[in-house]
C-alpha cells in the first residue's frame, strides 16, 4: 500500500480552503499603484533612524529575541488612546490580531459573523479554523442592519468601520445600539479610522464586549513593517495573549512602530493631505463625472464608473479597470458580488498620481465615445 500524501494526511477541511487574494503587487517600476490602500507618503524620518539604531553597526541585536509582549509598544499605544497597557495587544499587522480573535471565538461550534461587503480575509480566517460563518449582507444604502446583527447567534461579529471597500463609516450611536442588543463580542475593525471624522475608542470605557482593531499600515505608512493592535477590556486582551505566538512582533517592527507613534505632528500632516486629496477627487467623481460614489471616510474612493454613453454596471467597471491596467494604473475591481461588481475601489495617492488616474479615465471615456 502506498504511503499517504500530505494532502491525504491534512485535516479534511484544509485542502478545500481558498486563500486570501491580496491586490496585485508589481515588482517593476512605472506603475501608478492605487489598489492596496497603502499610504502614498513615506513614514516619519524617525522610523529610519530608529531602525538604524536598532540594527547598530554590526547587527548584533538581531541575534536576540524581541520583547515577547511588545511591552514598550503596548505602553505607547495605550498613551495614544488614553488607555492602560493591559487594554492593548500588539500583533504582526492587524491581520494577526484578527486571526487571534478567530482562534479565541470561532470554531465548528462557534459561529463568527460579519457584514458583506467587508474585508475578505474574515471568512478565510474562519474557514482555517473549520468554523461557521454568519454573513449579513448590506444593501446599496450601506445602512447598518441593526436588527439582523442583534438577532445573530455569532460568538463574535466583525464590523469594518469605515467599511471596506466602500469607505462608509458607522456612527458610534449605531455601534452602541448593536452592543445593547447583540449578545456576542463586537469587533470593530478600524483600519481606516485615522482618516475618519470619529472613532469608537470612547465606547471602550462602558462596553467590555467591544474590541477595536487598528493597524499602522495605512495612516502610519508602515505596511511593510506589519504592526497592528487590539484595544479592549483587560479580560479580552488576556484571552488574546493566551493564543498569541510568544514572539509575534519582531525587534525591528517594534522599534519602527515606537518611532512612528512618537511623531504625531508628522502623521497629522500626512492624514490631512490624504483627506484633502480624497475629498477633492470625491467631488470630481460625483460632481464633474456624475458617477455614484460613496462618501468615503477612508483613504480610498469607491465609485461606479459610467462610460461615454452614460451606462454603468459590472461590464463597464471591468472595461474601465482593464483600460487603466493597460496604462499601468492599478485600481481594484471586485467582480464576485452584485453590490460591488459595478464599482472600482481607488486608493488615494499623491496629487500627481490622482491626476494621472483622472487623465487615464478621460482617455477611457474618449476612447469609448469615438
Amino acid at each position: 500500500m502506498p504511503a499517504p500524501t500530505p494532502t491525504q494526511l491534512a485535516l479534511p477541511h484544509v485542502p478545500r480552503l481558498h486563500a486570501y487574494t491580496p491586490g496585485l503587487q508589481p515588482t517593476e517600476p512605472g506603475w501608478v499603484k492605487l489598489n492596496t490602500n497603502e499610504c502614498p507618503y513615506p513614514p516619519s524620518p524617525r522610523v529610519a533612524e530608529a531602525l538604524h539604531r536598532e540594527i547598530g553597526t554590526d547587527g548584533a541585536s538581531l541575534r536576540l529575541y524581541p520583547n515577547p509582549p511588545s511591552t514598550p509598544l503596548r505602553a505607547a499605544v495605550a498613551r495614544l488612546h488614553g488607555l492602560r497597557p493591559e487594554q492593548v495587544c500588539i500583533g504582526n499587522g492587524s491581520d494577526d490580531i484578527l486571526n487571534l480573535l478567530v482562534r479565541v471565538f470561532g470554531g465548528p461550534d462557534a459561529a463568527v459573523g460579519f457584514t458583506f461587503p467587508s474585508y475578505s480575509l474574515y471568512p478565510v480566517l474562519v474557514e482555517i479554523q473549520a468554523g461557521r460563518t454568519e454573513v449579513i449582507p448590506f444593501d446599496r444604502s450601506l445602512r447598518l442592519p441593526l436588527e439582523r446583527i442583534a438577532a445573530s447567534t455569532a460568538r463574535a461579529f466583525f464590523l469594518t468601520s469605515p467599511n471596506a471597500p466602500t469607505g462608509v463609516a458607522f456612527a458610534n450611536a449605531d455601534l452602541e445600539r448593536v452592543l445593547a442588543s447583540f449578545g456576542g463580542l463586537l469587533v470593530v475593525d478600524e483600519a481606516y479610522a485615522p482618516f475618519a471624522d470619529a472613532d469608537a475608542v470612547p465606547l471602550l470605557a462602558r462596553h467590555p464586549r467591544l474590541v477595536i482593531v487598528r493597524t499602522l499600515s495605512k495612516a502610519y505608512a508602515l505596511a511593510g513593517i506589519r504592526v497592528g493592535y487590539a484595544l479592549g477590556d483587560p479580560e479580552l486582551i488576556g484571552l488574546l495573549d493566551r493564543v498569541r505566538d510568544s514572539y509575534n512582533v519582531n525587534r525591528l517592527s517594534q522599534a519602527a512602530a515606537l518611532a512612528a507613534l512618537a511623531d504625531p505632528a508628522y502623521y497629522a500632516g500626512v492624514v490631512a493631505q490624504v483627506r484633502a486629496t480624497r475629498d477633492a477627487h470625491l467631488a470630481k467623481f460625483t460632481t464633474q463625472r456624475g458617477w455614484f460614489t460613496y462618501p468615503s471616510q477612508a483613504n480610498f474612493i469607491f465609485t461606479e464608473p459610467k462610460n461615454a454613453r452614460g451606462e454603468s454596471g459590472p461590464a463597464v467597471a471591468k472595461a474601465a479597470y482593464d483600460f487603466l491596467y493597460a496604462r499601468r494604473v492599478l485600481v481594484r475591481h471586485f467582480p464576485n458580488h452584485p453590490l460591488t461588481s459595478p464599482f472600482l475601489r481607488i486608493t488615494v495617492g499623491t496629487n500627481e498620481e490622482m491626476g494621472l488616474l483622472q487623465d487615464a479615465l478621460d482617455a477611457w471615456l474618449g476612447a469609448r465615445a469615438s
